[in-house]
């Protein structure tokens, strides 16, 4: 069962889960962007959903995608792009999937951020990842880590 911020109304795996209680809303990030972006934003959505169940969770500077932790995040909304970040257990540098990478302080988790143009750059590769980040988050769940 979720708890749900009294304050936010965010949904939480655990009660009283850390987190920044925010005013911003889904709708203040799509607020003036080009109906490009808006399709990206919905297509990479859709094509998340059809991995597995999540919420949406707006924060100051980004839009979260979580289940039992925060396995996605969506980092900017550019006007012609879509650029998200996924947090995983090692590096996977070997790929054209990703534009940077970096090792979160004092963990063993490393964000690999990457930046779509289209609808065709959510191929199997990046859905592939996108899987990982899924599986990685399933996993902490059952094992009660919070990976952020």
């Amino acid at each position: 069962m979720m708890w749900i911020c009294p304050a936010c109304n965010q949904k939480f795996l655990h009660q009283n889960q850390n987190h920044s209680c925010g005013d911003k809303t889904i709708a203040d990030f799509l607020n003036g962007k080009t109906a490009h972006t808006l399709a990206l934003f919905y297509y990479f959505l859709e094509e998340y959903k059809l991995i597995g169940d999540f919420v949406l969770h707006p924060a100051k500077s980004r839009i979260a995608l979580a289940r039992h932790t925060r396995f996605c995040s969506i980092n900017q909304l550019g006007k012609d792009f879509l650029h998200f970040v996924l947090p995983l257990d090692k590096l996977y540098p070997d790929n054209l999937v990703f534009t940077k990478i970096g090792q979160v302080h004092n963990s063993n988790v490393f964000n690999h951020h990457c930046r779509i143009y289209s609808k065709d750059d959510v191929n199997d590769e990046v859905k592939k990842f996108m899987q990982l980040a899924y599986d990685i988050d399933e996993k902490a769940g059952k094992s009660l880590i919070y990976i952020h």
